[in-house]
């Protein structure tokens, strides 16, 4: 019966925008779903998939998390309603996650970082990670591994063929 219910929740989900930079810069050590305080033509232009995360850190200032940088492009037919692109936008998390991700960051080396903006049931969320930055020869050491999976899928796509 749960599995019925989880797929059906996936279904649900439309993803608007992912952070693909974050995973080659971060390891994410935990994920946190947080929902989103936005304004009406905001959430229209999220609709259209006009987002883009690629430059957005979070902080946490006075108990409240805030992503700075998401970039939501003002929605077209929304004249005098729309609102500045980088605005400033509140995250909705519990107070205890909020205190529990307070004392991680203080920690050397944690930062937070919106991994995917989507929208689940109809509201807009986004997936903010826990992460701890790479150094230069983990991201070579990344790249070696992803190279070296594309030519095993290559030789055996081509020893398919045959």
């Amino acid at each position: 019966m749960k599995e019925g219910n989880k797929m059906a929740k996936n279904e649900a989900m439309k993803l608007v925008a992912n952070n693909k930079k974050a995973y080659h810069d971060y390891f994410i050590e935990e994920k946190y779903e947080c929902g989103i305080a936005l304004h009406g033509t905001e959430v229209k232009s999220l609709r259209m998939g006009k987002c883009s995360i690629k430059e957005a850190f979070i902080r946490i200032e006075n108990a409240e998390v805030f992503v700075y940088g998401m970039h939501i492009s003002p929605y077209e037919k929304g004249n005098i309603f729309n609102k500045d692109p980088l605005r400033v936008k509140k995250l909705l998390l519990h107070r205890q996650e909020i205190n529990k991700l307070l004392g991680k960051i203080k920690e050397k080396g944690y930062t937070l970082v919106p991994l995917q903006v989507y929208f689940s049931n109809g509201r807009a969320k986004v997936e903010i990670g826990l992460a701890r930055g790479k150094k230069l020869y983990d991201k070579r050491e990344d790249i070696a591994k992803k190279d070296a999976r594309r030519e095993t899928e290559r030789e055996f796509k081509v020893k398919n063929l045959y």
